[in-house]
């Protein structure tokens, strides 16, 4: 019986090593083979280059700045090497002397690791006249290498930034969303340079080399050349953007040239900033003085800023007052200058009120008292849902990152957000685009374009993502009655730039026959006991209206829309109207406008 059990365990023994034989010479020869191949065989990856972004004209907005960055291989600090890593930092800051000392030693610790094997970046950036000199002294030392690192460039400065957007150095949520961002080190943060970001930083090419054990190469494997140099083509049109930026000399705003299919030429937010700044990291100093200014230059007003409209909403409302079977195109108020309701009095701007009202002269001369009284027929729902339905409270679709959608006002909307009921007064606030009514510019540049065309367009700045050419989108948004409406509305935006009462016609002086309407949005409310309104140029500055004017034109041929917003500028009219027609000339100048 012993002699047997010994035999069993014998034979156990003797298949376990068999076993572990059989795994280690034959299962496991495929993990350690890759292995092998890995201590032998490297993968290299090519960052590709950024694409340009050219003009309507083919003019370079963002380009790559040609340059070089300073690497030095990795475990140079030890005890062994510590001497040459002294000599091979004093190599370089005698060379190159601008360049900071403790900076360099700074990033090469900072990567220097037992287990890093590839090169050390000590150097973002050395611009292509400041090496050159210098290049093949460096380039002849083992343990420098001089790489090819174009820096991202913006040659207008300031001019389109907000639209534009700028690169800066990737950081780790970059990284987290796309891996690529680690390699290229940089990515768009803001505008077109971060909603096209994928585009325009291409695809990695790759390289596998065979290295020996000190990791230098000795064969080039495989190659694939990287996606890159892919260009943007914008509708943007540089010089008309110049021309505006020197409009605005001074003021803060924005302003919005949109062709009617919804294709931008010009966006502005100002007050502007260099975005060269941001590309390599931008000073404490700068930092603050910009991030502390009450005009809040860091702001995309296009799509971040949030305004009341003011009257410039009263051509939809007016729309969907003269179509609804509540009121209808020939209803007339009589305006006195006052409407009471409950504890409350309403007031028209003129002192005097406007007499007997109907729907052009509300427009024309920007009647209150007409849009209070409507509104207490239509009622707040019907004009929340056809406002929303024009566009407004809702994200335009343009491509800029992050857009923000504004506020259309309601009884759900209130009830949502504050819990609370809704009031008529709030009713006869949002008539005239005050209270909580919130929209941006863009949504501003593309209601006027309905209010034109009778279809709203998706506002778009690319005008070619490479071979692709981007084509018009459009919304058709209108009933069968509104469409029928709609030149009432039309006609009297007219009046408004052209007709002796209108709130524009003394400021509009171009050689474009033009349609628009003006809104004033108020910053701070006025008190009830307040019989005599301080006048908007005798009121501090920070607390002055802010002034619209929203356009379209040629009247008879409608080709582009000019939207107009000056902070604390006061009446539309007087702020905006020789902005607007100085554009509308330039648009004449440049050819774009076909009379």
């Amino acid at each position: 019986m012993k002699i047997k059990f010994i035999i069993f365990v014998f034979a156990v023994v003797w298949l376990a090593l068999l076993a572990r034989v059989f795994l280690l010479s034959i299962e496991s020869n495929t993990y350690y083979e890759k292995l092998s191949y890995n201590n032998t065989i490297k993968t290299e990856l090519i960052a590709p280059v950024r694409g340009e972004i050219v003009d309507v004209k083919n003019r370079p907005i963002a380009i790559n700045e040609l340059g070089f960055k300073i690497q030095m291989a990795p475990h140079l600090r030890s005890k062994k090497n510590q001497t040459t890593f002294e000599e091979e930092v004093d190599t370089i800051i005698k060379l190159l002397p601008n360049l900071d000392r403790e900076k360099i030693i700074k990033n090469y610790i900072k990567k220097d690791s037992y287990y890093n094997h590839d090169y050390i970046d000590i150097v973002s950036f050395v611009s292509y006249e400041e090496i050159m000199p210098v290049y093949s002294i460096l380039n002849l030392r083992d343990n420098i290498h001089i790489v090819s690192s174009p820096k991202r460039y913006y040659p207008y400065k300031e001019v389109a930034t907000h639209s534009i957007g700028y690169v800066s150095r990737a950081n780790k949520s970059d990284i987290e969303e796309d891996k690529l961002q680690e390699l290229i080190g940089y990515a768009g943060k803001t505008g077109i340079e971060k909603y096209y970001n994928s585009f325009l930083q291409g695809e990695a090419g790759k390289r596998e080399i065979k290295v020996n054990a000190n990791n230098q190469e000795i064969e080039e494997l495989s190659s694939k050349q990287a996606i890159e140099d892919r260009k943007l083509i914008l509708n943007i049109d540089i010089e008309l953007q110049k021309y505006i930026s020197s409009l605005f000399k001074d003021k803060s705003g924005a302003v919005i040239v949109m062709r009617v299919d919804g294709a931008i030429l010009s966006a502005s937010s100002f007050p502007e900033y260099d975005p060269n700044t941001f590309v390599s990291g931008i000073s404490y100093e700068e930092w603050d003085k910009l991030s502390n200014s009450l005009d809040k230059p860091f702001t995309n007003k296009l799509i971040h800023g949030l305004y009341p409209p003011g009257s410039t909403i009263k051509t939809g409302l007016g729309l969907l007052y003269i179509t609804a079977p509540e009121i209808g195109p020939n209803w007339n108020v009589y305006c006195t200058a006052s409407m009471p309701l409950g504890k409350r009095v309403f007031r028209c701007w003129k002192q005097t009120g406007h007499g007997k009202t109907g729907i052009k002269k509300a427009i024309r001369e920007s009647c209150d008292d007409f849009f209070y009284k409507g509104s207490l027929k239509l009622g707040i729902e019907k004009m929340s849902d056809g406002l929303i339905r024009y566009g407004l409270g809702k994200k335009t679709g343009v491509d800029l990152p992050n857009e923000f959608i504004g506020t259309v006002p309601s009884r759900e909307w209130k009830r949502k957000k504050y819990n609370m009921p809704w009031y008529m007064g709030e009713t006869v606030n949002t008539s005239i685009g005050q209270g909580d009514f919130l929209v941006t510019p863009m949504q501003m540049a593309q209601f006027t374009a309905l209010m034109a065309t009778s279809k709203l367009p998706r506002p778009y700045f690319a005008k070619m993502i490479g071979e692709e050419v981007v084509k018009p989108e459009f919304e058709e948004v209108l009933t069968k009655n509104e469409l029928k409406k709609l030149p009432i509305i039309q006609k009297a935006m007219y009046e408004v730039c052209n007709h002796p009462t209108g709130t524009a016609a003394r400021n509009i002086n171009s050689h474009v026959k033009i349609a628009g309407k003006t809104g004033t949005a108020q910053v701070i409310g006025i008190l009830q006991d307040i019989e005599n309104r301080e006048l908007e140029h005798e009121m501090e500055y920070y607390t002055r209206s802010h002034a619209w004017l929203t356009s379209y034109g040629p009247y008879d041929n409608p080709q582009y829309v000019v939207m107009v917003i000056v902070e604390h500028g006061g009446h539309g009219g007087s702020a905006a109207g020789s902005i607007v027609s100085n554009i509308y000339d330039k648009l004449l100048e440049l050819e774009y406008i076909k009379q």
